[in-house]
């Protein structure tokens, strides 16, 4: 059987200090990968820093606001000057405020559209130009069931989730012969930070909130951090070097 190993791979994760991000950045420095995890948290930054010091690789902590593109250019020219490559991007940030197409504002559609796409954009823009420097990678961008159609309280959600997949596609497509892979990860319906947040403000508790969920997923359950980080470490891997331009499902069969 082949080991998954992430061994001295330099792994950038926007959004790691939240929920999957934060274990997977854990995952990737206990097999051996040194880890830039990118926020605006400090505090929880620190605990998963020092958490990982005893592991084979490493983490670290690059504040960045993704809402400013000199502050993302920043945080890659930071990855270029210390290690001189990148073997891995993972685009796990992402904000997900509920409000139909004729209730959005405006102010909603922008941070939205700033985070879950724009940014994305430009993180991927310098993971790519690096990564065309130190011999190829793997990019994840982490998506959502809601990309093709979306429920009725998340347009814009749903909208910069699609473009968010098409630029998967394009960076699959056209940086393949610069060994570059970038899939689209759909992550299922998961009791994240957000999402709990999201459903307390609706007063909805986790418990009612599981059982809404077992009832419309065919797999009778939400989706968990410890389902999706192992497919992440599997795209980050060598063993996925002929994986790209995918859409990537970990969401028990779920569909919008």
């Amino acid at each position: 059987m082949m080991n998954v190993s992430l061994d001295k791979k330099v792994i950038v994760i926007s959004g790691g200090t939240k929920g999957v991000g934060k274990q997977l950045a854990l995952q990737c420095a206990a097999d051996g990968a040194y880890v830039i995890i990118s926020g605006r948290d400090e505090a929880s930054a620190t605990g998963i820093v020092s958490a990982a010091r005893n592991t084979p690789g490493s983490i670290e902590f690059k504040k960045t606001d993704l809402h400013s593109v000199d502050s993302i250019r920043n945080l890659f020219a930071y990855v270029a000057e210390k290690y001189n490559k990148l073997d891995g991007f993972v685009n796990y940030a992402g904000i997900t405020p509920a409000a139909s197409l004729t209730e959005c504002s405006e102010a909603l559609f922008d941070d939205v559209f700033d985070i879950d796409i724009k940014a994305a954009f430009f993180c991927c823009q310098e993971a790519v130009k690096l990564m065309q420097k130190s011999g190829g990678g793997s990019i994840i961008l982490v998506g959502s069931t809601h990309h093709t159609r979306g429920n009725k309280d998340r347009t814009a959600y749903a909208c910069a989730k699609g473009a968010l997949y098409t630029l998967s596609n394009h960076i699959g497509k056209h940086y393949a012969e610069d060994k570059i892979r970038c899939n689209y990860l759909v992550m299922g319906w998961t009791p994240t930070d957000g999402e709990l947040a999201l459903r307390k403000s609706q007063g909805m508790s986790e418990q009612e909130l599981r059982k809404e969920a077992a009832k419309a997923i065919p797999m009778g359950r939400m989706t968990e951090t410890s389902d999706i980080v192992p497919a992440m470490v599997y795209l980050l891997s060598d063993i996925s070097s002929m994986v790209t331009a995918t859409e990537f499902k970990v969401n028990g069969g779920e569909l919008i």
